[in-house]
């Protein structure tokens, strides 16, 4: 037996640069051979020895320490998952390239830190013999005890009773079921066992046929995975081409080769079409990990995943950390949406590190999309990625017919309706053979901004500066720190009381279409529709099973759902994601669009798009009604590398935050200055944010550009240690690698 390491490099469990190293603490004996890499421990720290958390990264014999100044653990964290070796790796490369300290690297890829509560079955068990129960139950009739009497009549036909089913079809009270166990009939067995968040009423589904474009997909990925080879492969599909049976055939081929699948999904909305497909394949063998989940559910997902109870787990970003012992694929499915970043430190992409995941595990990654990001893309040009193409649909139907409609004509002729003549004519025409129809809008809420019509200044809110947003009754939120207030009776700026709202949001479409089609069923999906657990299910479910004819919502309908009797999308303002001051905004609009588009006519129906735009020449509109993803991406890479945008370059975001404009105007400027004197040659601002003031924090931004990722490190690192001499107290400093949303 090996002889028990007597020290431990501990790393603390908080978010302050300079602490960001380990620190060697004793491992006293009563916890010898009990603490291991990736322990989560409780420790004395500072000068008063204030107990804090930390993790283990390392075991030695010695300490390099004069022995009296070391500290002894004060013992492991109750319930607490352990971090994996390549736990600590991972969280490595992403403080190495993404810029925060270690410990909060280690929060990101081990997410369930405390343990719940363990899930209790509670089972009644019959003890007694059945003439014995009888006369009980005979007995309790006398007394006219008739829950009594219900409950040992129901232990004489059945062995065992689940507890949830004596309270719920039985309908007897927990004293009732005490009184029974006093009296010998019976006795309670409790257990725990792992949360399994799953679907309920799924039927078990044979793989579908292949066609020869799925097929040379899966073989050829197959035989790599066969001869050890980790490759990045995208496949480029359009919508409707069968990406997921491709998906599931290599799922297969890597749970029998005994390992493991991560399949990540850009958000949460797609769980459930997703989840479907992999439980009727799998069964109980696949699990799911989001934020939408309890503490308790995510732990116990963790840890069925590290004692091989589970083979595939599906889930957005934050799934992709999932303590697998012997991760064999990762698969990125709509590998385009910017979801993949993380906006907190470390901003990391889930695309990058799924790579680094990869490498340490020689597990392969598979991107797939109908919209590949540029980056993507043009990395599969260069070689970096295999490309495949998937260029028809599976089932051989045809790809929606798409047409534009100009607004600006609508409203010269008259037509003030948020709805084209054309459009209502569709509408009218698939609502009549009673197929369905999904109406998208890139905006949420009742109406916009609210602003006076004779001096023309919007509503603010006092603590950021952007409108704020009309809802329902009259209140005015907004939607970056929540503030909320009634809508005043006159302008604050001038007192006029002609104070209009800008309406284009979901609730004022849902309300013209009852109004234009009052007896059909109707249901709305956005953020505030689908803000309690199991709303996203309930909606989609819904609306698959035909309960509704129409769905309306915002980004998250057109995002990789599945329905065979949606004949017709309309696109209500197409160009609204145009106009946001973001160098992605055309990338954004024509991915959006020609999801969207390839929600209708998944069927054996045909399917018709409609989008409603006043910019009906942009190229953006253009190709992604055109379904030409190959001519977007050439006239937009043009943009990027003539303007020095990614993928044509890579860029470092530096933010800074803080509630004194003047000196967080003043430090970006000496941040600007020394990054430029250390060679950095492309650097622009600093500027105040697109949004300059959320929840009364000033922010400023400054943009470094280079070809080459490690020159932007160098600058991050510099940066930082520059930073680390100074007083900063009350301001705070984020660092962006290749952002994905304009700051």
């Amino acid at each position: 037996m090996d002889k028990a390491k007597l020290y431990a490099d501990v790393i603390i469990d908080v978010s302050i640069d300079k602490l960001d190293r380990p620190f060697s603490y004793r491992i006293p004996e009563r916890l010898s051979g009990i603490i291991k890499v990736g322990s989560r421990v409780r420790i004395p720290f500072g000068a008063g020895n204030k107990e804090k958390k930390g993790y283990v990264t390392a075991l030695r014999d010695t300490s390099g320490y004069d022995d009296e100044k070391i500290k002894d653990i004060i013992g492991i964290v109750e319930g607490s998952t352990e971090a994996l070796d390549v736990s600590f790796e991972i969280a490595a490369y992403l403080k190495e390239t993404y810029g925060g300290t270690l410990s909060q690297a280690l929060k990101v890829v081990v997410p369930a830190k405390a343990k719940a509560k363990p899930l209790e079955i509670k089972i009644l068990v019959r003890k007694m013999d059945s003439d014995h129960l009888l006369s009980l139950a005979d007995e309790a009739h006398r007394k006219k005890q008739t829950a009594r009497e219900r409950l040992l009549r129901a232990l004489i036909e059945n062995e065992r009773i689940p507890s949830q089913w004596i309270s719920a079809k039985l309908r007897v009270s927990s004293q009732t079921v005490i009184s029974v166990i006093k009296s010998g009939a019976a006795f309670m067995e409790t257990s725990s066992e792992y949360r399994k968040p799953g679907i309920t009423e799924i039927r078990s589904a044979a793989p579908i046929s292949l066609n020869d474009a799925q097929k040379k997909i899966v073989d050829s990925i197959s035989r790599d995975m066969d001869e050890g080879i980790s490759g990045k492969y995208l496949i480029h599909g359009v919508t409707g081409s069968g990406k997921t049976e491709v998906y599931l055939r290599l799922a297969e081929k890597a749970v029998l080769m005994g390992r493991q699948v991560i399949f990540l999904i850009p958000e949460i909305a797609l769980t459930y079409q997703t989840l479907a497909r992999f439980y009727a394949r799998f069964g109980d063998r696949v699990s799911v990990l989001n934020s939408s989940m309890t503490p308790g559910e995510r732990f116990d997902q963790c840890e069925r995943a590290k004692s091989g109870d589970i083979d595939i787990i599906i889930g957005p970003r934050s799934a992709l950390f999932t303590p697998f012992p012997n991760t064999g694929l990762i698969i990125m499915d709509e590998e385009h949406e910017a979801s993949y970043k993380s906006e907190s430190t470390p901003k990391y992409h889930a695309r990058e590190a799924a790579c680094r995941i990869c490498r340490l595990m020689g597990a392969s990654l598979v991107m797939g999309s109908a919209t590949p990001s540029l980056e993507t893309y043009s990395a599969a040009l260069r070689g970096e990625v295999i490309l495949f193409e998937l260029n028809e649909r599976a089932g051989g139907g045809d790809l929606a017919r798409t047409e534009i409609v100009d607004l600006r004509k609508e409203l010269s002729s008259g037509n003030r309706s948020m709805f084209s003549r054309r459009l209502k004519t569709l509408m009218d025409e698939s609502l009549s053979r009673g197929e369905q129809v999904m109406l998208f809008l890139n905006r949420r809420g009742f109406s916009g901004q609210v602003s006076c019509r004779e001096c023309g200044k919007a509503i603010m809110c006092p603590h950021c500066d952007v409108p704020m947003s009309l809802h329902t009754g009259s209140r005015l939120i907004c939607h970056y720190c929540g503030e909320i207030s009634e809508k005043p009776a006159v302008c604050p700026s001038c007192s006029s009381k002609y104070l209009a709202a800008i309406k284009a949001g979901t609730e004022q479409v849902e309300e013209r279409i009852h109004k234009m089609y009052p007896g059909v069923k109707t249901l709305r999906m956005d953020k505030d529709t689908t803000s309690a657990k199991g709303a996203y299910d309930r909606i989609l479910s819904s609306f698959s099973n035909g309960e509704a004819q129409i769905l309306i919502g915002t980004q998250m309908i057109v995002k990789g759902h599945d329905f065979p009797n949606v004949t017709l999308i309309g696109i209500l303002v197409a160009d609204l994601s145009l106009g946001t001051p973001d160098y992605r905004s055309s990338e954004r609009t024509f991915q959006l669009l020609a999801q969207a588009a390839g929600r209708a006519g998944r069927g054996e129906k045909p399917g018709y798009a409609v989008i409603q735009t006043y910019q009906p020449d942009a190229y953006a509109i253009t190709c992604a009604a055109a379904q030409d993803y190959r001519k977007f991406y050439e006239e937009e890479m043009a943009y990027r590398e003539s303007a020095g945008y990614p993928p044509a370059v890579h860029m470092l975001a530096i933010q800074l935050f803080g509630t004194d404009e003047k000196k967080v105007s003043l430090l970006a400027a000496y941040l600007r200055d020394v990054i430029k004197s250390n060679g950095a040659k492309m650097v622009l601002g600093p500027a105040p944010g697109n949004i300059s003031r959320i929840r009364d924090y000033y922010r400023f931004v400054i943009y470094i550009k280079s070809p080459e990722t490690d020159e932007l490190t160098r600058v991050r690192e510099y940066a930082e240690d520059y930073l680390d001499g100074k007083d900063i107290n009350g301001m705070f400093v984020q660092f962006d690698l290749d952002p994905v949303n304009q700051i």
